[in-house]
Order: C-alpha cells, then structure tokens, then sequence
C-alpha cells in the first residue's frame, strides 16, 4: 500500500472497530496571511448520506488517497467528477457542493484554502486577467501538476524541518498560479458518466491503489470493471481525464518522489518497489514527469 493511504486506512480500521456514522478529521499543517494548508481524512461511506457544504474562499484540494464524486455548480448548471489521488478539487468562494462516497468508502485530501483576494493576487501576478474563479470542477492528474502534487504529499513526512511553513506558502502559491492557468484550458465536461459506470471505475482505482506498483494489465482491469477492454480504455478516461497506463505511471511516480524526498534508501531499490522493471526504464520515466533526474530531485529534496 503506498504510503498516502496508510493513514486513511487506519482511520478506516477505527471507524470499523467504534461503529457510528462516517466523520471528517482536519489536522492544520499550516497558515499564513491570507491562506491554510490542511490534511482532510473523511471516513464516510456508501452508508452515510452527503450533505451540501460550502467553500468559505477559494479552494484547492489535492486528492492523496481514495475516492468521491464532487458535486457542485459548474456556470448556470450543476456538474460531478469522480475524484481520485492525483486530481485537484476546484471551488470557488461561497461555492456549495457535495462529496459523496456511493462506490467506495473514505478520501484523504491536503486541501488549500486561499482568501479571494489573496488568491486573485497570485492569479494577476502569473499573468491571467479577467474572472478569476473556476469554470471547471476538477483538474485531471496531469503532468503539469505533477511535481506540485509530490511535494504536497512529502512535506508532511518531513514536518520536523525548520523551513516547513515556508514550504508549506511556496507551494501554495505555485499551486494556485498553476491550477488557474490549467483551469483555463479545460471546459465543463458533459453530463456525468451513468452511476453504474462511475461505480465500476472506482473499483478499478480501488484496485490500483490498494497495490500501484502490481503488475496490473489493461485486461485484468477491463474484468474488475467487468467491460471489454476497448470499453474500459474509453470510459476510465472519460471519467478520470488520463488513460489507464498514465494513471498508474503517474501513481508510481508520486510514490517514487514522495520516498526519495524523505527517504534515504537507494534509487534502484524505490524504483523496484514502485513497480519499474529496471533504473534505465525509471529514470527515463521519472525524468519525462519531472524534468529532473531522481538523483537531481533528491540533492533538491
């Protein structure tokens, strides 16, 4: 199991062993002068009814482990997203919305909360003009985000440091200008997909993250989701916005990154466990993700 969904699944084992409705535990990691960082484990499941809530100011939640449907207004309609780790959470200030767990129980998410016009700050500093809030739900997980999202998901390793808050603001920064800009590029998707297809998908995330780094075929995946596997292929991106091979590239890769940012064992040994059949084909991937080689991204660290 990799290491973002230890936690959520101890605070799964408790809930399971005290009974009772699911619950949302918020640990602050960080804040500053006009924006928070959170780590956000929710327990609830298909048993719990979602409730609607609202964005209090502009939001931007990277998912670390498990999954929901988020659903809010997206312009003059209502939209939903099948959230799964790596995709970011868009919301904007006084946004209601709901998250739901019809297909799977529990989410981790390390959530950013940024005050309007703090947020609109960044986003004319990095260059957009016009209406700053968001237009889309959800961004995919995306190359672009990848060493952003990494770094969210090691710095709690590493909360001993001295520079942490500083980390924690740096980040913050870089995510909002980037996800604005990203944001622009990606329209309202349609009419969500049938709950019958979004439960089968979910099964299939379930299934990856349980053990990112198996061996997992097109075909093994296809079954889980019991669809032929040209079915599968179209549906897993309509739903999660990146085909399945990128999908578990990608986990393995935030994995890899997570562990040489707060670990000290050897290269070639992360990248067997994270599922690489050798270092040659490891480092060109992990290169290609985040234009540095491990070596490089670990002397940075």
């Amino acid at each position: 199991m990799a290491k973002n969904a230890v936690e959520l699944e101890k605070a799964l084992q408790q809930r399971a062993v005290e009974g009772g409705p699911g619950t949302t535990a918020v640990q602050l990691l960080a804040k500053g002068d006009g924006w928070k960082v959170e780590d956000v484990i929710c327990t609830s499941g298909p048993q719990d009814r979602p409730f609607e809530e609202q964005h209090v100011g502009m939001t931007i939640a990277i998912v670390a482990s498990g999954s929901f449907q988020y659903r809010g207004a997206v312009g003059k309609s209502k939209g939903q997203e099948l959230m799964t780790p790596g995709s970011l959470v868009l919301g904007n200030a006084g946004q209601c919305f709901e998250c739901g767990h019809e297909h799977g129980a529990g989410d981790r998410c390390i959530s950013f909360w940024y005050a309007p016009e703090y947020f609109e700050r960044i986003a004319a500093d990095s260059g957009i003009r016009g209406r700053m809030d968001f237009r889309v739900l959800r961004l995919p997980p995306l190359r672009a985000l990848s060493p952003l999202v990494a770094r969210a998901h090691s710095i709690p390793h590493r909360s001993k440091e001295k520079w942490t808050d500083l980390m924690w603001e740096q980040l913050s920064i870089q995510l909002a200008a980037r996800s604005v800009q990203l944001a622009r590029g990606f329209s309202p998707g349609e009419k969500g997909a049938p709950p019958a297809v979004v439960a089968r998908i979910t099964r299939t995330i379930r299934m990856i993250e349980r053990d990112p780094n198996a061996q997992l075929t097109l075909q093994m995946l296809a079954r889980e989701a019991r669809l032929s596997s040209y079915h599968f292929l179209r549906t897993f991106e309509r739903v999660t916005g990146v085909t399945p091979h990128r999908y578990i590239v990608r986990a393995r890769l935030r994995e890899a990154a997570m562990r040489l940012s707060t670990e000290k064992t050897k290269i070639v040994d992360i990248a067997l466990d994270c599922g690489f059949g050798d270092i040659s084909n490891f480092n060109h991937a992990f290169r290609a993700e985040f234009d540095v080689s491990p070596r490089m991204y670990r002397q940075q660290g």
